[in-house]
C-alpha cells in the first residue's frame, strides 16, 4: 500500500426487466438503448487508459436482458427469426404502421430522447423532430405520410442513440451519418449489424477488463430488490420513525433475499466465470441484517451513501465519516460510504460544465480531501453512481469529460484510482450499529410511505401470499418460471415510480408493467389474477423528461433539489 488517498470510481449498470416472460416481448426498449449508447461507451473509455482502475456493478437482470437482445439480434440477422422488441423490430420491418394511432405512438417513442443533446444535435433528426411537430397540428394529415419519413426518423433516433465511441470510431456510422435521408433496406440492416455488434462484445469486453485486473466487477443481488423492505418493512422507521407502512410486512421475506443473493451470484458467475467479491446493494439498500446475509454470502465488501453512515453515527453517537471503510461487529465484510457531494456533482451538477472545467473542479475537490488526510484520516473515497442515467445531459454523451477524468486521474501524483477489493487490508473503523436506508437520503422514502407505493407493496404482498400457497405443487420449469416472475415482481423500480412525484408519461408506464409482472405471477401459478390488476392505480405528474433512463435522473436531481 502507497500513502496515496485511494479513490474508487463505481459505476453501477441496471435496468429492471422490461420482458413480458410470457411472450417475450419488450415492453419498453431501455435495455438496449443504453447498451449501445452508455454501456458502450463506459467501457470503451475504460479501454482507452488502460491504467485508469474502477469497479463496475451489474445487476443480473440486466446481464440476462443484453445477453437476450445479442442473441435475437444474431438470430434475425442469421435465420430471419423476428426480434420481440417492438421498436428494434420496426428499425428493419417492411410493415410499419398506416393507421394514424400506431404512426403517432411510433413518432413518440422515437423522440424520446433529450432534446439539446440528441434531437437538436443532428441536423437531419432535428428537421424530422420538427416535421413531427407540424404533424400534431395537423393530425390527421399524418395518415398521408409517406412511409420514408417513418423509416428515416427510425433510423436517426439509433443513430442519435450510438454511443459516441462508435460514432467516432465506425467508419459505416460516419457513412449512415453523411447519407442523411432516403434510408434504404441495406443501411436498416447495418445498422442492425452494427447494434448487434455492440450488444454481442459488451460482456466480453468488461469480463477482458477484470481479467486484466483493471476493473473490479461487482454485483447486484438478482432483480434489484430493496432487501431491508424484504426483510421487515419496518426497517423504514429506523431513518423515518413517522412514515406511513402498509398494513402487513412481507412475508418470508428473509429466504427472499438469501434467494436474490444467491441467484445473482449465479448469475454473475455465468458471465464473467468468477464469485464476486463486492456488492451494491439494490439502491444501496442495507441494514444489518442485510448485510449479516451479504457477509454469509462470502461477500467481502458492500457499498452504501453517506447519509445511512450519518445517521449510523447519531444513533450510535459515534464520529467519523464517509472516506475511510468500515465494520461492523462480529461481522468480517468492509462497509464502505459513498461520498455524496462528489458522486452527485458527476450525476447532477456537471452535464452543463465545459468538460476540462469539470475534471479540473473534481480532482481539485479530491487534492483538497488529500491535503487534509493527515488532520481527518481519510484514506479512501468512493464516487459511487450510476454508468448510464446521466450522460444523456452531457455534450457529446460525456465523451471529453470521461476521457479527461481517467486520463487525468491514472496519472495524477497524489491519488491512487483502484478497487475496493484492493482497499480491504485498509484498517476499518468500528461501527456499533447501522440504521437502515439507501443512497436516497438515507431513507426508503423513495420506495414506501407514500400512498401509491403503499398501494404497490400491499398488491405484491397479496401475491406472495398466493405464492406461498401454490408453489408448493409446482415442479421443474413452472417451479422455476414462479420463482423468477415473483423475484421480478420484487425489484424495486416499481415503487420508485409510484406517487405524485413523478412524470405522468413514466409513471403509467411502469404502473403498467407492474401490473404486468403481477398478474403474470398469478397465471404462472395457475391462479387468476385480481381484477384490480385491470385497472392502474397510480398517475403521477405532468411534468415531461426527456427519455427512460433520463426520466429517473430527472427525477432523482429534481428531488434533490427539493430536499
Amino acid at each position: 500500500m502507497t500513502d496515496k488517498l485511494k479513490v474508487v470510481l463505481c459505476w453501477h449498470m441496471h435496468q429492471p426487466a422490461y420482458q413480458n416472460l410470457l411472450t417475450g416481448e419488450y415492453r419498453l426498449p431501455w435495455t438496449y438503448l443504453h447498451a449501445m449508447k452508455d454501456y458502450v461507451d463506459m467501457v470503451a473509455h475504460l479501454e482507452a487508459v488502460p491504467n485508469m482502475h474502477a469497479v463496475v456493478n451489474f445487476a443480473p437482470t440486466l446481464l440476462e436482458q443484453i445477453d437476450d437482445y445479442a442473441k435475437q439480434v444474431q438470430n434475425y440477422l442469421r435465420k430471419d427469426i423476428p426480434i420481440t422488441d417492438p421498436l428494434l423490430h420496426a428499425l428493419i420491418s417492411e410493415e410499419l404502421p398506416r393507421d394514424i394511432e400506431g404512426r403517432f405512438i411510433l413518432i413518440d417513442q422515437c423522440l424520446r430522447a433529450n432534446q439539446e443533446r440528441i434531437i437538436d444535435r443532428f441536423a437531419p433528426y432535428k428537421k424530422l423532430a420538427q416535421l413531427s411537430d407540424w404533424l400534431r397540428e395537423k393530425h390527421q394529415l399524418v395518415d398521408y405520410l409517406d412511409q420514408q419519413y417513418l423509416i428515416d426518423l427510425l433510423v436517426w433516433y439509433h443513430l442519435a442513440w450510438l454511443g459516441e465511441t462508435v460514432r467516432r470510431n465506425d467508419p459505416r456510422v460516419k457513412a449512415l451519418m453523411e447519407r442523411e435521408r432516403n434510408y434504404g433496406r441495406e443501411e436498416r440492416q447495418q445498422l442492425l449489424e452494427i447494434i448487434g455488434e455492440i450488444l454481442s462484445s459488451l460482456i466480453p469486453r468488461y469480463k477482458a477488463l477484470s481479467d486484466k485486473q483493471q476493473i473490479e466487477l461487482s454485483f447486484t443481488p438478482y432483480a434489484h430488490p430493496i432487501m431491508p423492505l424484504l426483510y421487515d418493512l419496518r426497517s423504514a422507521q429506523e431513518a423515518m420513525p413517522n412514515v406511513t407502512l402498509p398494513r402487513e410486512n412481507y412475508p418470508d421475506g428473509e429466504k427472499r433475499i438469501q434467494w436474490h443473493i444467491r441467484e445473482g451470484i449465479k448469475v454473475f458467475k455465468k458471465y464473467f466465470g468468477t464469485q464476486p467479491q463486492g456488492c451494491w446493494p439494490s439502491e444501496g439498500g442495507v441494514s444489518q441484517e442485510v448485510v449479516r446475509l451479504l457477509s454469509d454470502a462470502n461477500i467481502r465488501w458492500v457499498a452504501t451513501g453517506e447519509n445511512v453512515l450519518r445517521h449510523s453515527l447519531m444513533k450510535s453517537e459515534q464520529s467519523g465519516h464517509c472516506h475511510h471503510p468500515f465494520q461492523l461487529k462480529q461481522l468480517s465484510i468492509r462497509c464502505f460510504f459513498r461520498d455524496d457531494g462528489l458522486s452527485d456533482a458527476i450525476g447532477f451538477n456537471y452535464a452543463n460544465w465545459h468538460g476540462d472545467d469539470a475534471v479540473a473542479n473534481f480532482v481539485h475537490n479530491l487534492e483538497n480531501i488529500a491535503r487534509a488526510a493527515p488532520q481527518t484520516g481519510a484514506t479512501i473515497v468512493p464516487v459511487i453512481l450510476d454508468g448510464e442515467n446521466a450522460w444523456e445531459f452531457y455534450y457529446e454523451n460525456a465523451y471529453y469529460f470521461l476521457s479527461g477524468l481517467y486520463k487525468k486521474l491514472a496519472d495524477h501524483p497524489t491519488l491512487e484510482v483502484t478497487t475496493f477489493s484492493r482497499c480491504l487490508d485498509i484498517p476499518a473503523k468500528e461501527l456499533s450499529t447501522l440504521v437502515a436506508g439507501s443512497w436516497v437520503y438515507g431513507t426508503f422514502s423513495t420506495w414506501i410511505g407514500d400512498k401509491d407505493k403503499n398501494r404497490g407493496w400491499e398488491m405484491l404482498i397479496d401475491a406472495k401470499r398466493v405464492y406461498d400457497k401454490a408453489i408448493k405443487n409446482l415442479k421443474g420449469k413452472q417451479r422455476t418460471a414462479a420463482e423468477r416472475q415473483l423475484a421480478i415482481c420484487e425489484g424495486s423500480d416499481w415503487c420508485w415510480w409510484f406517487g405524485e412525484m413523478n412524470p405522468s408519461h413514466s409513471v403509467e408506464s411502469f404502473d403498467s408493467l407492474y401490473r404486468l409482472h403481477l398478474s403474470n405471477l398469478y397465471q404462472i401459478l395457475g391462479e387468476t389474477p385480481p381484477d384490480y390488476l385491470l385497472q392502474a392505480f397510480t398517475f403521477g405528474s405532468h411534468q415531461e423528461v426527456a427519455s427512460g433512463g433520463i426520466m429517473r435522473q430527472a427525477n432523482q436531481s429534481s428531488q434533490e433539489q427539493n430536499s
